[in-house]
Protein backbone atom coordinates (compact mmCIF):
# COMPACT_ATOMS: atom_id res chain seq x y z
CA UNK A 1 0.00 0.00 0.00
CA UNK A 2 1.39 3.48 -0.69
CA UNK A 3 0.97 6.22 1.89
CA UNK A 4 -1.80 7.62 0.38
CA UNK A 5 -4.14 4.38 0.40
CA UNK A 6 -2.79 4.34 4.73
CA UNK A 7 -4.17 7.84 4.85
CA UNK A 8 -7.32 6.88 2.87
CA UNK A 9 -8.01 4.14 5.40
CA UNK A 10 -7.14 5.99 8.50
CA UNK A 11 -9.42 9.02 8.13
CA UNK A 12 -11.86 6.68 7.10
CA UNK A 13 -11.57 4.28 10.28
CA UNK A 14 -11.31 7.21 12.35
CA UNK A 15 -13.59 9.38 10.59
CA UNK A 16 -10.65 12.48 11.01
CA UNK A 17 -10.16 14.77 8.63
CA UNK A 18 -7.68 13.40 5.85
CA UNK A 19 -5.49 16.50 5.56
CA UNK A 20 -4.62 15.93 9.66
CA UNK A 21 -3.95 12.51 9.02
CA UNK A 22 -1.78 12.86 6.31
CA UNK A 23 0.40 15.18 7.91
CA UNK A 24 0.59 12.90 11.01
CA UNK A 25 1.52 10.01 9.51
CA UNK A 26 4.12 11.81 7.47
CA UNK A 27 5.42 12.98 10.38
CA UNK A 28 6.20 9.56 11.86
CA UNK A 29 7.28 8.26 8.74
CA UNK A 30 10.18 10.88 8.11
CA UNK A 31 11.53 10.36 11.44
CA UNK A 32 11.94 6.53 10.56
CA UNK A 33 8.46 5.06 12.62
CA UNK A 34 7.62 1.62 10.82
CA UNK A 35 4.68 2.33 9.17
CA UNK A 36 2.20 -0.18 11.35
CA UNK A 37 3.55 1.04 14.09
CA UNK A 38 2.68 4.81 13.18
CA UNK A 39 -0.59 4.08 12.33
CA UNK A 40 -1.16 2.09 15.39
CA UNK A 41 0.19 5.46 17.31
CA UNK A 42 -2.37 7.34 15.17
CA UNK A 43 -5.30 5.19 15.91
CA UNK A 44 -4.10 5.63 19.94
CA UNK A 45 -3.97 9.20 18.77
CA UNK A 46 -7.37 9.58 17.89
CA UNK A 47 -9.18 7.15 20.07
CA UNK A 48 -9.30 3.68 18.60
CA UNK A 49 -6.20 2.11 19.52
CA UNK A 50 -6.45 -1.09 21.59
CA UNK A 51 -3.88 -0.09 24.47
CA UNK A 52 -2.49 3.65 25.61
CA UNK A 53 -4.18 7.23 24.75
CA UNK A 54 -7.32 8.28 26.47
CA UNK A 55 -9.83 8.14 23.63
CA UNK A 56 -8.60 11.14 22.15
CA UNK A 57 -8.23 13.17 25.22
CA UNK A 58 -5.02 14.78 26.33
CA UNK A 59 -4.12 13.96 29.83
CA UNK A 60 -2.07 16.49 31.63
CA UNK A 61 1.06 15.41 33.09
CA UNK A 62 4.44 16.28 34.59
CA UNK A 63 7.54 15.59 32.10
CA UNK A 64 8.94 13.18 34.25
CA UNK A 65 5.52 10.91 33.96
CA UNK A 66 5.09 11.39 30.07
CA UNK A 67 6.12 8.19 27.98
CA UNK A 68 6.41 6.85 24.56
CA UNK A 69 2.83 5.05 25.68
CA UNK A 70 1.09 8.48 25.59
CA UNK A 71 -0.59 9.03 22.43
CA UNK A 72 -0.83 12.62 23.19
CA UNK A 73 -0.86 14.64 26.30
CA UNK A 74 -1.11 18.27 27.99
CA UNK A 75 2.12 19.88 29.56
CA UNK A 76 3.43 22.54 30.93
CA UNK A 77 6.80 23.71 30.47
CA UNK A 78 9.55 26.41 30.63
CA UNK A 79 11.20 26.53 27.14
CA UNK A 80 14.89 26.27 27.31
CA UNK A 81 16.05 25.98 23.98
CA UNK A 82 14.72 26.76 20.60
CA UNK A 83 16.38 26.00 17.47
CA UNK A 84 15.54 26.07 13.46
CA UNK A 85 16.71 23.28 11.41
CA UNK A 86 15.57 22.83 7.24
CA UNK A 87 14.72 19.45 6.32
CA UNK A 88 13.52 17.93 3.07
CA UNK A 89 10.51 15.66 2.68
CA UNK A 90 8.98 14.29 -0.75
CA UNK A 91 11.37 17.36 -2.62
CA UNK A 92 10.18 19.94 -0.61
CA UNK A 93 11.98 22.25 2.43
CA UNK A 94 10.87 22.26 5.91
CA UNK A 95 11.34 24.51 8.43
CA UNK A 96 11.19 22.96 12.15
CA UNK A 97 11.86 24.18 15.29
CA UNK A 98 13.33 22.01 18.15
CA UNK A 99 14.72 22.17 21.27
CA UNK A 100 14.02 21.38 25.42
CA UNK A 101 10.93 22.18 27.54
CA UNK A 102 11.74 21.38 31.17
CA UNK A 103 8.76 21.31 34.39
CA UNK A 104 9.59 20.64 38.29
CA UNK A 105 9.94 16.82 37.12
CA UNK A 106 12.20 16.82 34.27
CA UNK A 107 13.15 17.86 31.02
CA UNK A 108 12.11 16.51 27.54
CA UNK A 109 12.71 17.16 24.00
CA UNK A 110 10.58 18.60 21.40
CA UNK A 111 9.97 19.42 17.95
CA UNK A 112 7.35 21.53 16.15
CA UNK A 113 6.17 20.82 12.38
CA UNK A 114 4.33 22.77 10.22
CA UNK A 115 1.48 24.08 11.37
CA UNK A 116 2.18 24.65 14.88
CA UNK A 117 1.43 28.91 15.81
CA UNK A 118 2.70 28.92 19.58
CA UNK A 119 5.90 30.83 20.84
CA UNK A 120 8.56 29.16 21.59
CA UNK A 121 10.92 32.08 23.31
CA UNK A 122 13.14 30.48 25.59
CA UNK A 123 12.30 31.40 29.15
CA UNK A 124 8.35 31.58 28.63
CA UNK A 125 6.60 29.06 30.67
CA UNK A 126 4.00 27.60 28.05
CA UNK A 127 0.76 24.70 28.33
CA UNK A 128 0.96 22.65 25.42
CA UNK A 129 -2.38 21.16 24.68
CA UNK A 130 -2.48 17.51 22.85
CA UNK A 131 1.07 17.57 22.02
CA UNK A 132 1.79 13.90 19.94
CA UNK A 133 4.75 11.80 21.55
CA UNK A 134 6.99 9.82 20.07
CA UNK A 135 10.21 7.43 20.93
CA UNK A 136 13.70 9.84 19.77
CA UNK A 137 16.68 7.99 20.70
CA UNK A 138 14.66 5.65 22.88
CA UNK A 139 13.10 8.39 25.31
CA UNK A 140 9.61 10.19 24.59
CA UNK A 141 9.66 13.46 22.56
CA UNK A 142 6.49 16.07 22.03
CA UNK A 143 5.87 16.56 19.04
CA UNK A 144 4.13 20.03 18.79
CA UNK A 145 1.91 20.06 15.08
CA UNK A 146 -1.09 22.15 14.24
CA UNK A 147 -3.53 20.37 16.55
CA UNK A 148 -1.52 21.24 19.42
CA UNK A 149 -3.02 24.65 21.48
CA UNK A 150 0.08 26.92 22.99
CA UNK A 151 -0.98 28.62 25.72
CA UNK A 152 1.41 31.36 27.56
CA UNK A 153 1.31 30.95 31.55
CA UNK A 154 2.16 34.02 33.98
CA UNK A 155 3.00 31.85 36.89
CA UNK A 156 6.60 30.56 37.05
CA UNK A 157 7.89 27.06 37.58
CA UNK A 158 10.79 26.52 39.87
CA UNK A 159 12.84 24.74 37.25
CA UNK A 160 16.23 22.97 38.11
CA UNK A 161 17.57 23.22 34.11
CA UNK A 162 19.69 26.72 32.78
CA UNK A 163 17.34 28.64 29.84
CA UNK A 164 19.05 29.43 26.80
CA UNK A 165 21.41 26.59 25.79
CA UNK A 166 24.25 28.47 26.47
CA UNK A 167 26.77 25.83 26.89
CA UNK A 168 30.64 24.60 27.18
CA UNK A 169 31.76 22.09 24.85
CA UNK A 170 32.80 19.79 27.38
CA UNK A 171 28.76 19.48 28.54
CA UNK A 172 26.99 19.47 24.86
CA UNK A 173 25.76 16.35 24.08
CA UNK A 174 24.64 14.71 20.52
CA UNK A 175 20.65 15.80 19.97
CA UNK A 176 21.07 19.07 21.35
CA UNK A 177 19.51 21.85 19.98
CA UNK A 178 19.37 25.29 20.06
CA UNK A 179 22.60 25.50 21.55
CA UNK A 180 24.86 28.80 21.85
CA UNK A 181 28.59 28.37 22.15
CA UNK A 182 31.37 30.46 22.58
CA UNK A 183 34.66 29.30 20.33
CA UNK A 184 37.88 29.77 19.56
CA UNK A 185 37.94 28.59 15.77
CA UNK A 186 41.21 26.34 15.86
CA UNK A 187 41.15 24.57 12.20
CA UNK A 188 38.99 25.41 9.61
CA UNK A 189 38.54 24.20 5.98
CA UNK A 190 36.54 24.80 2.90
CA UNK A 191 35.10 21.25 1.60
CA UNK A 192 32.97 20.42 -1.65
CA UNK A 193 30.19 17.60 -1.00
CA UNK A 194 27.93 16.50 -3.26
CA UNK A 195 24.78 17.93 -1.14
CA UNK A 196 21.19 17.00 -1.74
CA UNK A 197 21.08 19.99 -4.28
CA UNK A 198 23.88 18.94 -5.89
CA UNK A 199 27.58 20.42 -5.12
CA UNK A 200 27.68 22.31 -1.95
CA UNK A 201 30.13 24.48 0.26
CA UNK A 202 30.88 23.53 3.48
CA UNK A 203 33.01 24.60 6.07
CA UNK A 204 34.65 22.22 8.43
CA UNK A 205 37.32 22.04 11.68
CA UNK A 206 37.65 21.71 15.22
CA UNK A 207 36.44 24.41 17.76
CA UNK A 208 37.85 25.30 21.22
CA UNK A 209 37.03 26.56 24.57
CA UNK A 210 38.56 26.49 28.30
CA UNK A 211 36.57 23.03 28.15
CA UNK A 212 37.58 21.46 25.31
CA UNK A 213 37.50 20.37 21.51
CA UNK A 214 35.16 19.25 18.71
CA UNK A 215 34.53 19.34 15.83
CA UNK A 216 32.15 21.28 13.69
CA UNK A 217 30.45 21.40 9.88
CA UNK A 218 28.89 24.74 8.72
CA UNK A 219 26.33 24.30 6.34
CA UNK A 220 26.12 27.39 5.39
CA UNK A 221 29.58 28.95 5.59
CA UNK A 222 29.80 32.03 7.62
CA UNK A 223 32.55 34.70 6.76
CA UNK A 224 33.29 35.05 10.86
CA UNK A 225 33.91 31.62 10.63
CA UNK A 226 37.94 31.59 10.05
CA UNK A 227 40.99 30.02 11.51
CA UNK A 228 42.20 31.70 14.83
CA UNK A 229 38.67 33.65 14.85
CA UNK A 230 36.67 33.86 18.51
CA UNK A 231 32.89 33.86 17.70
CA UNK A 232 29.85 33.32 19.48
CA UNK A 233 27.86 30.84 17.59
CA UNK A 234 23.68 30.74 18.48
CA UNK A 235 21.12 28.83 17.12
CA UNK A 236 23.47 25.25 16.50
CA UNK A 237 22.52 21.87 17.10
CA UNK A 238 24.75 18.61 18.12
CA UNK A 239 24.98 15.43 16.05
CA UNK A 240 27.34 12.37 16.69
CA UNK A 241 29.94 12.30 14.79
CA UNK A 242 32.56 8.82 15.58
CA UNK A 243 31.09 8.76 18.68
CA UNK A 244 31.54 12.10 19.91
CA UNK A 245 29.62 15.07 19.79
CA UNK A 246 29.78 17.28 16.84
CA UNK A 247 28.61 21.05 16.65
CA UNK A 248 26.67 22.05 12.89
CA UNK A 249 25.96 25.61 12.22
CA UNK A 250 22.81 26.14 9.81
CA UNK A 251 21.74 28.87 8.03
CA UNK A 252 19.67 29.84 10.76
CA UNK A 253 22.46 29.97 13.31
CA UNK A 254 23.99 33.54 14.05
CA UNK A 255 27.55 34.31 14.18
CA UNK A 256 29.29 37.26 15.78
CA UNK A 257 32.82 38.11 16.47
CA UNK A 258 33.72 38.28 19.67
CA UNK A 259 36.54 41.32 21.21
CA UNK A 260 38.18 38.89 23.23
CA UNK A 261 40.09 36.11 22.26
CA UNK A 262 38.31 32.69 23.81
CA UNK A 263 40.79 30.69 25.81
CA UNK A 264 41.69 27.40 24.94
CA UNK A 265 42.71 24.33 27.00
CA UNK A 266 45.77 22.96 26.15
CA UNK A 267 44.98 19.25 28.07
CA UNK A 268 42.89 16.21 26.78
CA UNK A 269 40.97 14.71 29.52
CA UNK A 270 42.56 11.83 30.80
CA UNK A 271 40.06 8.63 31.04
CA UNK A 272 40.69 5.13 32.16
CA UNK A 273 39.90 3.05 29.10
CA UNK A 274 37.03 1.56 30.01
CA UNK A 275 35.57 4.73 31.08
CA UNK A 276 36.56 5.89 27.51
CA UNK A 277 35.06 3.05 25.59
CA UNK A 278 31.81 3.37 27.66
CA UNK A 279 31.36 6.45 26.25
CA UNK A 280 30.70 5.91 23.22
CA UNK A 281 33.69 7.52 21.99
CA UNK A 282 35.61 11.00 22.75
CA UNK A 283 36.80 13.91 19.93
CA UNK A 284 39.90 14.70 22.40
CA UNK A 285 41.16 12.25 24.86
CA UNK A 286 44.39 11.03 26.93
CA UNK A 287 44.83 7.56 27.93
CA UNK A 288 47.61 6.03 30.03
CA UNK A 289 48.27 2.04 29.54
CA UNK A 290 51.44 -0.24 28.60
CA UNK A 291 51.11 -1.75 24.43
CA UNK A 292 51.07 -5.22 25.00
CA UNK A 293 50.78 -6.35 20.87
CA UNK A 294 51.57 -4.88 17.38
CA UNK A 295 48.57 -6.11 15.38
CA UNK A 296 48.87 -7.23 12.10
CA UNK A 297 48.66 -4.34 9.08
CA UNK A 298 51.06 -2.70 10.47
CA UNK A 299 54.60 -1.40 9.54
CA UNK A 300 54.97 -0.94 6.05
CA UNK A 301 51.51 -1.50 4.17
CA UNK A 302 50.05 -0.85 0.79
CA UNK A 303 47.46 2.07 0.36
CA UNK A 304 44.94 2.53 -2.61
CA UNK A 305 46.19 5.54 -4.82
CA UNK A 306 42.46 6.56 -5.18
CA UNK A 307 40.45 6.20 -1.79
CA UNK A 308 43.53 5.76 0.74
CA UNK A 309 42.44 2.70 1.98
CA UNK A 310 44.90 0.05 3.08
CA UNK A 311 45.53 -2.76 -0.11
CA UNK A 312 45.47 -6.09 0.29
CA UNK A 313 46.85 -8.94 -1.91
CA UNK A 314 46.66 -5.94 -4.61
CA UNK A 315 42.97 -5.49 -3.71
CA UNK A 316 41.05 -2.28 -2.38
CA UNK A 317 37.67 -2.82 -1.16
CA UNK A 318 36.29 0.30 -3.04
CA UNK A 319 38.48 0.43 -6.34
CA UNK A 320 39.59 -3.42 -7.14
CA UNK A 321 42.86 -4.40 -8.58
CA UNK A 322 44.90 -1.27 -7.83
CA UNK A 323 48.55 -0.30 -7.73
CA UNK A 324 49.29 0.21 -4.12
CA UNK A 325 51.51 2.98 -2.99
CA UNK A 326 54.06 2.03 -0.03
CA UNK A 327 52.71 3.69 3.38
CA UNK A 328 53.84 3.50 7.47
CA UNK A 329 51.60 2.63 10.05
CA UNK A 330 51.05 1.02 13.27
CA UNK A 331 48.36 -0.57 15.09
CA UNK A 332 49.27 -1.07 19.02
CA UNK A 333 46.82 -2.62 21.31
CA UNK A 334 47.30 -0.40 24.78
CA UNK A 335 45.87 -2.06 28.15
CA UNK A 336 45.49 -0.23 31.61
CA UNK A 337 44.03 -2.94 33.23
CA UNK A 338 40.24 -1.32 32.96
CA UNK A 339 39.98 -2.76 29.23
CA UNK A 340 42.22 -2.25 25.64
CA UNK A 341 41.87 0.00 22.73
CA UNK A 342 43.82 0.26 18.90
CA UNK A 343 46.03 2.85 18.71
CA UNK A 344 46.33 3.59 15.56
CA UNK A 345 49.74 5.63 14.49
CA UNK A 346 49.88 7.77 11.44
CA UNK A 347 53.02 7.57 9.17
CA UNK A 348 54.70 10.43 10.83
CA UNK A 349 54.70 9.05 14.24
CA UNK A 350 55.35 5.26 13.53
CA UNK A 351 58.45 6.81 11.79
CA UNK A 352 59.84 8.10 15.10
CA UNK A 353 58.82 4.83 17.21
CA UNK A 354 60.65 2.59 14.39
CA UNK A 355 63.70 4.97 13.80
CA UNK A 356 63.77 5.66 9.62
CA UNK A 357 61.36 7.20 7.03
CA UNK A 358 59.65 5.23 4.66
CA UNK A 359 62.66 4.87 2.79
CA UNK A 360 64.32 3.58 5.26
CA UNK A 361 62.05 1.05 5.63
CA UNK A 362 61.68 -0.06 2.04
CA UNK A 363 65.69 -1.00 2.32
CA UNK A 364 65.06 -3.00 5.60
CA UNK A 365 62.53 -4.86 3.75
CA UNK A 366 64.06 -5.39 0.71
CA UNK A 367 67.33 -6.49 2.46
CA UNK A 368 65.41 -9.10 4.72
CA UNK A 369 62.93 -9.90 1.79
CA UNK A 370 59.77 -9.40 4.26
CA UNK A 371 58.42 -6.71 4.70
CA UNK A 372 56.99 -7.65 8.31
CA UNK A 373 60.51 -6.83 9.92
CA UNK A 374 59.67 -3.28 9.74
CA UNK A 375 56.31 -4.18 12.02
CA UNK A 376 59.34 -6.86 14.02
CA UNK A 377 60.87 -3.47 14.83
CA UNK A 378 58.36 -1.66 15.96
CA UNK A 379 57.25 -3.88 17.90
CA UNK A 380 60.58 -4.59 19.94
CA UNK A 381 61.06 -1.05 20.38
CA UNK A 382 57.30 -0.43 22.03
CA UNK A 383 55.65 -3.30 23.10
CA UNK A 384 55.92 -3.88 27.03
CA UNK A 385 56.43 -0.19 27.67
CA UNK A 386 53.93 2.48 28.65
CA UNK A 387 53.35 5.00 26.93
CA UNK A 388 50.68 8.49 27.21
CA UNK A 389 48.24 8.52 23.82
CA UNK A 390 46.54 11.67 22.93
CA UNK A 391 43.54 11.71 19.88
CA UNK A 392 40.07 10.77 18.86
CA UNK A 393 38.28 7.37 20.32
CA UNK A 394 35.19 6.21 18.00
CA UNK A 395 33.92 2.95 19.28
CA UNK A 396 31.78 0.72 16.64
CA UNK A 397 30.60 -2.93 16.50
CA UNK A 398 34.29 -3.71 15.10
CA UNK A 399 35.75 -2.51 18.41
CA UNK A 400 37.18 0.64 19.64
CA UNK A 401 40.21 2.75 18.19
CA UNK A 402 41.84 5.62 19.07
CA UNK A 403 43.66 7.58 16.17
CA UNK A 404 46.91 9.08 18.18
CA UNK A 405 47.91 12.22 17.67
CA UNK A 406 50.70 11.90 20.53
CA UNK A 407 52.36 9.04 21.54
CA UNK A 408 55.25 9.31 24.07
CA UNK A 409 56.40 6.96 26.69
CA UNK A 410 54.81 7.35 30.44
CA UNK A 411 57.24 9.45 32.46
CA UNK A 412 55.62 8.97 35.89
CA UNK A 413 55.44 6.69 38.69
CA UNK A 414 53.76 3.43 37.40
CA UNK A 415 53.32 2.62 41.69
CA UNK A 416 51.58 5.82 42.18
CA UNK A 417 49.44 5.92 39.65
CA UNK A 418 48.44 2.19 40.31
CA UNK A 419 48.01 3.61 44.16
CA UNK A 420 45.89 6.19 42.99
CA UNK A 421 43.38 3.78 40.69
CA UNK A 422 42.90 1.58 43.82
CA UNK A 423 41.99 4.21 45.53
CA UNK A 424 39.63 5.31 43.30
CA UNK A 425 37.80 1.86 42.99
CA UNK A 426 37.51 1.63 46.92
CA UNK A 427 35.97 4.78 46.53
Amino acid sequence: MSLEDHVEELASDLDVDKEEVRRDLENLVEYSVPMDEAKQSLRRKYGDGDSGGSGGTPSSKAISEVTTDDSNVTVTAVVLTSGRRSIQYNGDQHVIREGQLADESGTISYTAWDGFEGDLEPGQTVQFGNAGVREWDGHPELNLGQSTQAETVETPLDIDAEVGGESALAHIEPGDRGITVEVQVLECEEKVIDGRDGETTILSGVLGDESGRLPFTDWEPHDAIEEGASVRIEETFVREFRGAPSVNVSEFSTVTPLSEPVSVTEDAPRMRIREAVESGGQFDVELVGNVIEIRDGSGLIERCPDCGRVVQNGQCRTHGAVEGEDDLRTKAILDDGTATVTVILDDEITERVYGGDLDDAREHARDAMDKEVVADRIAERVVGHEYVVRGSLSVDEYGANLNATEFEEADDDPATRASDFLQEVDA
